[in-house]
């Protein structure tokens, strides 16, 4: 059985257009936020995608104790909730512990769960019972199959507004891949599957105290994932990635997102046809 998703006015997963979740990796300033939210708003209004901003308050999961983590859970909030208000866009952003989950489920469409935490028993049931749709990053350390029981623990609640996100695998020390057999396997569940292209070009620590990318790779990667059927992509977006606070490395240039999404989208409108 293939559940479709609501998120605001957006229906996602089988049969729907494929959809699109971008933003910067981290709110590292209101103007920043709202500037790039401007911006990927109208690209995306203006090629009919749909399309939920995402950028995180708190990156709690940092290569270095001095990296910048973000505004913190309060203030970070009240950044996206002007955004959704501002632009009409529905938004997402990650909780880290289950105390974080309400405040976040009262402003945020989607919570996601980190890749790291995706095995963490109270958060997952935590923000289940929120109402807000989860989405759920399949941990770097997970096999394909092995997702299912993070699934369950949210969908024990009753709530089956799931998404499903493929990160990358570890693979050896430093590298991540993306086995496309497993995003098959994924969609076997019956959620709507996303790719997080640009995270799993990551390459974890890989510069010493943070961690390195390939962007080059990010329009092979995203083709392969829309080829292999998945209803969603993930990509991190800045405006100026070398001097970005978090994950500049593997983040897509924001010059190049409208074009880029342009084709992503025709390529997506070919193979979801097939369905």
């Amino acid at each position: 059985m293939n559940h479709l998703v609501r998120v605001g006015k957006l229906t996602l997963g089988a049969g729907c257009p494929l959809f699109l979740i971008a933003g910067p990796c981290v709110i590292e300033s209101e103007r920043h936020a709202l500037k790039m939210a401007a911006r990927l708003c109208a690209a995306a209004r203006e090629l009919g995608v749909p399309y939920i901003f995402k950028a995180s308050y708190d990156k709690a999961n940092r290569t270095s104790l001095a990296s910048y983590r973000g505004p913190g859970l309060l203030r970070g909030l009240e950044i996206l909730a002007r955004i959704k208000k501002e632009f009409g866009v529905p938004v997402l952003t990650d909780v880290h512990d289950a105390a974080q989950v309400e405040p976040a489920a009262q402003v945020c469409d989607v919570i996601q769960i980190p890749a790291f935490l995706s095995r963490q028993t109270d958060l997952l049931v935590e923000a289940g019972r929120s109402g807000a749709a989860v989405n759920i990053k399949k941990g770097q350390f997970l096999s394909p199959w092995e997702v299912r029981h993070a699934v369950e623990k949210v969908a024990h609640t009753g709530n089956r507004r799931i998404l499903v996100t493929e990160r990358g695998s570890t693979f050896g020390y430093n590298n991540l891949v993306v086995d496309m057999r497993g995003l098959a396997l994924m969609k076997e569940m019956g959620y709507p599957v996303v790719l997080d292209v640009t995270h799993a070009l990551q390459l974890p620590g890989g510069e010493g105290t943070r961690s390195g990318g390939q962007p080059q790779f990010i329009e092979t990667l995203a083709r392969a994932g829309i080829a292999a059927g998945v209803d969603g992509l993930f990509l991190e977006v800045h405006d100026n990635p070398p001097r970005a606070l978090s994950d500049g490395a593997n983040a897509l240039h924001l010059r190049c997102f409208k074009p880029l999404v342009k084709r992503l989208r025709d390529l997506g409108r070919f193979t979801r046809r097939l369905e």
